[in-house]
């Protein structure tokens, strides 16, 4: 692990670092905040899984997660979208490529080569942090926004051993069933829709996959709310299935981080109470 950057916050530490993915076959970047703590301390761990276009650097610069988290205890880890450099293949879309793995280990050419992000973030990068922070990982939170709304989503329902509390903000709660997640998921896994199923949080539900309670938030402003959330699909999957949904519309609120920052603490203390 190479250290990038490390400044003070709240009395905890803001880093940057990069390490080498055997999975993506590239350096991957990925943010931590480690909040103060006692010299030996094991601390609870949130991850955060970013959106479309985004790297670590859009929640660690608007997130405001930081206050919330030196006051809990938490250890807040941001990982880069997707793999990127030379040689790493890009589309000119916004919603393919670079910026855009959405959290699958692809399948199709030409993004198999480096497109794996399921086991870079359930895997690799893991077992970097066990090593190299104080955390413990008996202890784990997952949530995102956007496109790492559903990355949250998918992997918790897939890992609920691992992760005590997921939550969500604006999350493409459907990708089968809506323009991103067709384009996406079909890119990267190919047309077989029954391979798209582990990485839809509605279809997995559907599939008998279970937490005990999901936390989401999106704003009844958000340009994305209709065509490529869907958050009524979510909802009638998890009353189904009995999944205690506490699904909030949030008057006003966009996609934007000015939403995500509003709801941070929110979900931070969630999330807290659960990895107590």
């Amino acid at each position: 692990m190479k250290v990038v950057s490390t400044t003070k916050a709240f009395g905890g530490v803001q880093g940057v670092y990069r390490h080498a993915s055997a999975a993506t076959g590239t350096d991957m970047t990925f943010a931590v905040f480690v909040p103060p703590h006692d010299a030996g301390a094991r601390l609870p761990v949130v991850w955060y899984l970013s959106g479309l276009t985004c790297t670590h650097a859009n929640v660690t610069d608007k997130g405001e997660y930081r206050r919330a988290c030196a006051e809990l205890g938490l250890v807040f880890v941001a990982p880069d979208t997707s793999p990127r450099g030379e040689g790493v293949a890009d589309d000119p879309a916004y919603d393919m490529g670079q910026g855009a793995g959405f959290y699958v280990d692809a399948t199709q050419e030409p993004w198999a080569a480096h497109y794996r992000m399921w086991t870079c973030l359930t895997d690799e990068l893991p077992a970097v942090l066990a090593r190299e922070f104080p955390v413990d990982t008996a202890r784990q939170a997952i949530t995102g926004h956007s496109m790492g709304g559903h990355g949250a989503l998918t992997i918790g329902l897939s890992l609920p051993d691992r992760y005590r509390s997921v939550s969500a903000f604006a999350p493409i709660a459907a990708p089968s069933q809506v323009p991103w997640g067709e384009k996406a998921l079909g890119g990267y896994l190919g047309p077989d829709r029954a391979a798209w199923r582990k990485h839809d949080a509605v279809a997995l539900i559907e599939d008998g996959a279970r937490v005990p309670e999901l936390l989401v938030d999106i704003g009844d402003a958000d340009p994305f709310l209709a065509e490529q959330l869907r958050p009524e699909l979510l909802q009638d999957a998890c009353a189904e299935a009995a999944i205690d949904l506490t699904l909030r519309i949030q008057p006003g609120y966009d996609h934007s981080y000015n939403f995500i920052s509003t709801f941070m603490a929110d979900h931070l203390h969630w999330h807290a109470e659960r990895l107590r």
